[in-house]
């Protein structure tokens, strides 16, 4: 495992066991549309992904952050895993405050959003990966996954599905394939257009069904 990635996780494990056990640091920490806007509390847009609603979300996402965080490292280097990551977390929280701007009360935690561009930007780069999820026997490709993620994601903003931040995955979700189209292209590491527009296709049209009504 590299060292950045058990950096990253203790101290987002660190910090998320002392919201769980301090109100008044989870409070201040968490992603508060109110806090940011009016009092311009702008960390609250990176020390939110530190934070997590309880051990079993934080499991699942530093379980996900380590599996695809090394391939994305080993691929493409620490300077480019660093910008993907803090980027999605970015993009994710600007996503959801765009959504929400007239929500002073909206909050939200966790770090999904940099979760998952890095993990779509590994399924730019591998598009038949092999991803499981726990409730389904045997695994999927990364392809097919992703179109589910995102079709799920953009449907929960619609339908405002229970406490989870739809916005930022799905913010994170298209700034790492961003991401990782540009590297591509930059260093001339060949990539699945035809696996990429097919996850791009129903991803606009989603998109464009959340904002016509804004």
């Amino acid at each position: 495992m590299n060292i950045i990635t058990i950096i990253i996780i203790a101290v987002t494990v660190i910090f998320s066991f002392k919201g769980f056990n301090d109100p008044i640091f989870f409070d201040r920490y968490k992603f508060n549309v109110g806090a940011i806007i009016k009092s311009r509390q702008w960390d609250r847009m990176i020390t939110s992904a530190f934070l997590h609603g309880d051990v079993m979300h934080l499991i699942f996402n530093m379980f996900t952050f380590y599996f695809f965080s090394n391939l994305i490292i080993q691929n493409c280097g620490i300077i480019f895993f660093l910008i993907l990551y803090v980027g999605s977390i970015l993009s994710g929280n600007l996503l959801s405050l765009d959504r929400h701007k007239k929500e002073n009360y909206y909050s939200a935690i966790g770090a999904s959003g940099g979760v998952s561009g890095i993990l779509f930007a590994s399924i730019t780069f591998s598009p038949t990966i092999e991803i499981f999820i726990f409730t389904i026997p045997k695994p999927i490709p990364g392809w097919i996954f992703g179109i589910i993620y995102l079709a799920y994601s953009v449907y929960g903003m619609r339908a405002q599905l229970g406490n989870i931040g739809h916005e930022a995955h799905l913010g994170g979700a298209v700034f790492g394939i961003i991401v990782a189209v540009l590297f591509s292209i930059l260093f001339s590491i060949p990539i699945h257009i035809n696996y990429l527009l097919i996850m791009l296709i129903p991803l606009a049209f989603l998109a464009y069904l959340v904002y016509k009504e804004k």
